[in-house]
């Protein structure tokens, strides 16, 4: 099991940030551009760990050089059923390097959305103070 999983599973959120790499790209399901650097990039999981509702990952598929993982998950948000998958890829040293996020269906991605850009500036202000 990938250490982000293993603490997101356990409700260690606090974890998270020590798994990523200072140069992380994150990539949204719901953002045109990726935000780069480790602060920011906390500060989204955060917020998405506050959105999400029954969140729970079903399968984790890993390449064969341990450096590339696929974690398929299911939650709720804003009252609809949202399936994605979080691709991770690591570092020489293990840590979290890039992070894409893909989602379906698209009116759950849309309710997404709408819930995450109401965290944005509690997102923001997260990441200034890191």
């Amino acid at each position: 099991m990938h250490p982000f999983r293993k603490a997101v599973e356990a409700g260690d959120h606090d974890a998270v940030p020590a798994l990523l790499a200072e140069n992380v790209v994150f990539t949204s399901p719901v953002a045109f551009r990726p935000y780069h650097g480790k602060a920011i990039t906390a500060a989204i999981l955060a917020g998405v760990a506050r959105v999400f509702e029954d969140f729970r990952y079903v399968r984790e598929i890993a390449g064969a050089d341990g450096r590339d993982h696929a974690l398929v998950f299911t939650a709720r948000v804003g009252g609809l059923e949202i399936n994605g998958c979080d691709f991770l890829h690591t570092d020489e040293h293990g840590l979290i390097d890039d992070f894409m996020v893909m989602v379906r269906p698209l009116s759950a991605a849309q309710a997404l959305s709408a819930a995450m850009g109401a965290q944005f500036e509690q997102i923001k202000q997260q990441a200034e103070a890191s």
